[in-house]
C-alpha cells in the first residue's frame, strides 16, 4: 500500500507513522513522493527519524550499527537518502534515539542546509537561462506576452476564442517551463526556512527546560 504525504516536521511525521502502525500498516520504504506500507498486526510502534547522508557505505553501516546496539532497528533509508527511519526493538533501548537536545535539533539544521543547497544549485541555472533569453521573467507580470498569435488581443467574438483556445495549451507549456525554476527556488528556500525555524524552536525548548 502506498500513501502520498509530505512533511517538513519530523515530530509530525513520526506521529503519523505511529498512527499507521496502530492501524495495522507497517512502514517499509520511503519514496520520492510518499510512503510504502505492508499489512501487519497493529502495534504501538515507536518510530524516530534522523537526517544524515554518507559518502561511504562503511560509515553508513557503522551509523546503523550504533543505533541498533542501542535498541533501535533501522527500517528505511540509504546512505544518500538523508531521511533515516528507526523503530524501537521490543522493550530494549530508551525512548529517544538522540542523546541530547542538540542532537535532536541537529537533524533540522542538516535538513535546512540540504534545502538551501538545492536552491543555490538552481540560482546559477536560472541566471544563465535569463541571460540567454531562454526565460523571460517579465511573463510573470505580463502573462499575455506568452501568446504569440499576431493581433490576438484585438480580435473579438468567435475569431478570438478560436485563436485563444488553440494557443492556450502551448502557452501553458511555455509558462510552466519559464516559471518552473523560480518556483523550485522559492519552494526550496521555504522548506529550508521551515526546517531552520524548527531547529531554533528545538534549541529554545532546551533553554526553557534549563
Amino acid at each position: 500500500m502506498k500513501k502520498y504525504k509530505f512533511f517538513t516536521n519530523f515530530d509530525e511525521e513520526e506521529a503519523w507513522l505511529k498512527a499507521m502502525a496502530k492501524q495495522g500498516s507497517r512502514f517499509v520504504k520511503k519514496t520520492s513522493f510518499g510512503y510504502e506500507f505492508e499489512p501487519a498486526e497493529p502495534e504501538d510502534a515507536e518510530i524516530r527519524i534522523d537526517y544524515r547522508t554518507f559518502k561511504r557505505q562503511d560509515d553508513f553501516e557503522d551509523y546503523r550499527a550504533l543505533f541498533e546496539d542501542s535498541g533501535w532497528d533501522h527500517i528505511a533509508g540509504t546512505k544518500s537518502s538523508g531521511h533515516q527511519y528507526f523503530k524501537k526493538s521490543g522493550k530494549v533501548g530508551g525512548e529517544e534515539i538522540f542523546s541530547d537536545v542538540d542532537s535532536r535539533a541537529g537533524r533540522y539544521k542538516r535538513l535546512s542546509d540540504m534545502w538551501a543547497t538545492l536552491a543555490c544549485c538552481f540560482v546559477p541555472l536560472f541566471a544563465v537561462l535569463v541571460s540567454t533569453d531562454a526565460i523571460d521573467p517579465g511573463v510573470l507580470l505580463d502573462p499575455k506576452s506568452l501568446y504569440y498569435t499576431p493581433g490576438l488581443w484585438s480580435l473579438t467574438g468567435a475569431a478570438f476564442w478560436r485563436a485563444f483556445l488553440f494557443e492556450t495549451p502551448f502557452v501553458l507549456v511555455r509558462g510552466l517551463f519559464w516559471i518552473f525554476i523560480p518556483v523550485m527556488i522559492f519552494l526550496y528556500l521555504y522548506f529550508s526556512a521551515r526546517a531552520n525555524k524548527q531547529y531554533k524552536k528545538t534549541q529554545d525548548d532546551k533553554i526553557i527546560r534549563h
